[in-house]
């Protein structure tokens, strides 16, 4: 008896769901269709049924990954530099997923792990991602400037700078502390690297609401 269709998508689900999960921690070249098919409890024949290729899956994965990140945004978040800062503690520990069962990984997750990849598909794939972080902290840097919460004008030209300065910042920190073994030198890296951060946007550490409950980082999660 051939399968239903509903049993086939969530078969396809169940694929796309553990290729995000290894994805996201381990990249591109370090994860095998055969890994992706044992997480996810199925024959390595199974795979082409659903997917042409790894590369496929990587794309579909990466698709959807934004599609669930775009949906996020459409909640009416509260703008804070409190906030602001734990979203740059979130992308520098990549420890959200972690530290929260419910949570997905986010679609720049390619930027952390894909430095230098040289496939054209994934090289594509690492301009969207490093695009679509781009505008998110543009959006939030914008809000918060129009909130009078930082000091600078909200100019586009000068958010854009900023935003550049700071992704530069968060994916250099992870990519140097990832290669070191020290979880204490990777702290101190990560803990340097959202410091600059905070200096890019002219913040002091006593600037941030709720001082006894901002965000830490971690290496723990590299």
């Amino acid at each position: 008896m051939p399968y239903s269709k509903e049993h086939k998508n969530q078969t396809k689900e169940r694929i796309l769901q553990c290729a995000t999960e290894l994805f996201s921690r381990y990249g591109f070249d370090r994860v095998s269709i055969s890994e992706i098919m044992r997480r996810a409890r199925m024959t390595h024949g199974a795979f082409y049924a659903h997917f042409e290729s790894k590369e496929t899956l990587f794309r579909a994965s990466f698709l959807e990954s934004l599609r669930r990140n775009r949906q996020a945004r459409l909640a009416k978040w509260p703008f804070s530099v409190n906030h602001l800062s734990a979203l740059v503690a979130g992308y520098l520990s990549l420890g959200e997923c972690a530290r929260r069962r419910d949570a997905a990984p986010g679609p720049e997750a390619v930027l952390f792990n894909e430095i230098g990849n040289e496939n054209p598909g994934i090289q594509k794939l690492y301009d969207t991602s490093y695009r679509h972080l781009r505008r998110l902290l543009e959006t939030r840097i914008i809000a918060l400037g129009r909130l009078h919460k930082l000091p600078f004008s909200p100019d586009r030209e000068v958010v854009a700078e900023k935003s550049r300065a700071i992704i530069a910042s968060i994916v250099g920190a992870v990519a140097i502390a990832r290669s070191i073994p020290s979880a204490d030198e990777q702290r101190r890296i990560l803990a340097a690297a959202q410091q600059q951060v905070l200096t890019i946007l002219g913040i002091r550490p006593q600037d941030i609401e709720d001082a006894a409950d901002a965000p830490q980082i971690t290496g723990a999660a590299l």
